[in-house]
């Protein structure tokens, strides 16, 4: 059997028009689904910085004392599962951002401020071309993130990743330095003809409009900065490493991660500006089984789909919306249960870049391949 999975048949998704509507999605969805409870937001808002604090506090009192080899099992450990926890509280500043938050744009976007500001992530600056993002799903032309490569357009250092050590490459930096690239550089996101990055008011990720609120973003972390430089100077900066920077540098691997899964699968199709319109970018999203991240992450990887197509819907409702949107959806709703490391080396081996087929009449339908 392939381990890669190379030679494994996928059958494609669906990439005519399809038979329904948005609004017949919709229909299928019981109304309450489309409630944002504000008491019930805050609940899973206070439940994960509860436990967040409460592993803080185990770590700090119990393991820093360690010495070796205990240490060695115990950090990772610590920043393995601490980490989950910061990417589900963070998760839950993303959801602000969609205002699924509350039925108040105020309180959201101060909750989603406060959150991804702590966490050394521009809340606004993101929150943007995020939502760019799903605006533009799959458009070869358009897309704001993991924009995948054109066949035509490969250079000879394409061909030394699509190797076996190439792969290994791209996935060490996608799970642990890949937001930060794409943050600072603008790394697998849209290309333009300057310099991009989402700290820059005057960056052509953005509007004019927007440009305030990318200062207010960089207002946020330059505050965060200099708490966590206080703490450093009363802790020690490995403490803070150590508890800190470890644990969210594991938070920011698994987004990257999780989120590149849910968009990278040889079954999905991408579109360019002759076949592409929004209901089929946002169809071409795979569902995704993590076992128990899928609570802790808030079901951003099991319920993709639902939350491209209703942005505002809560994550506590996301779950049962899934099961009513299945029947209406078909074979246009993908959904993969391949555990996350294996699905990690078979889509970095099966997904290098994007081509039209041979002799298909729909040119504008883009699918993965790897043959070089």
């Amino acid at each position: 059997m392939d381990p890669s999975g190379q030679n494994e048949f996928v059958k494609r998704a669906p990439s005519d028009k399809p038979p329904f509507t948005l609004g017949d999605v919709k229909k299928a969805i019981p109304p309450h689904c489309f409630n944002r409870s504000l008491i019930r937001s805050f609940y899973y808002l206070v439940v994960d910085l509860l436990i967040i604090s409460l592993i803080f506090y185990l770590a700090a009192t119990y393991i820093i004392p360690l010495k070796a080899p205990l240490s060695y099992v115990a950090w990772p450990v610590y920043w393995m599962v601490q980490g989950s926890f910061v990417l589900g509280f963070w998760l839950l500043g993303h959801e602000s951002g969609h205002q699924g938050f509350s039925d108040y744009r105020w309180v959201n976007d101060t909750v989603g401020y406060c959150i991804h500001t702590a966490l050394l992530c521009p809340y606004f600056s993101w929150k943007y071309t995020h939502g760019r993002h799903h605006i533009h799903a799959n458009s070869i032309e358009c897309e704001t993130s993991y924009v995948p490569r054109i066949k035509s357009k490969l250079s000879y250092t394409d061909q030394i990743l699509n190797t076996p050590p190439g792969r290994l490459l791209r996935l060490v930096i996608l799970s642990t330095i890949g937001w930060t690239l794409y943050i600072c550089f603008n790394v697998a996101g849209h290309k333009y003809d300057t310099f991009a990055n989402h700290f820059d008011p005057k960056s052509p990720l953005y509007k004019e409009s927007e440009r305030v609120y990318i200062l207010l973003s960089d207002l946020g972390l330059v505050v965060t900065s200099y708490v966590l430089y206080k703490v450093a100077m009363a802790q020690g900066f490995t403490w803070l490493v150590l508890l800190y920077f470890c644990p969210l540098m594991v938070a920011y691997g698994y987004l990257a991660v999780i989120t590149w899964l849910n968009h990278t699968h040889k079954a999905l199709p991408h579109y360019d500006s002759t076949e592409w319109d929004w209901l089929r970018g946002t169809l071409a999203t795979m569902d995704r089984d993590f076992g128990i991240l899928n609570y802790i992450f808030h079901h951003l990887s099991d319920a993709h789909v639902v939350h491209h197509l209703f942005t505002t819907m809560p994550h506590y409702h996301v779950t049962e919306a899934t099961k009513y949107i299945k029947p209406v959806l078909g074979e246009y709703y993908q959904f993969d249960d391949a555990p996350m490391i294996k699905a990690m080396w078979r889509e970095a081996t099966q997904c290098f870049y994007v081509e039209t087929d041979e002799g298909d009449n729909n040119k504008g339908v883009y699918w993965f391949n790897n043959k070089m």
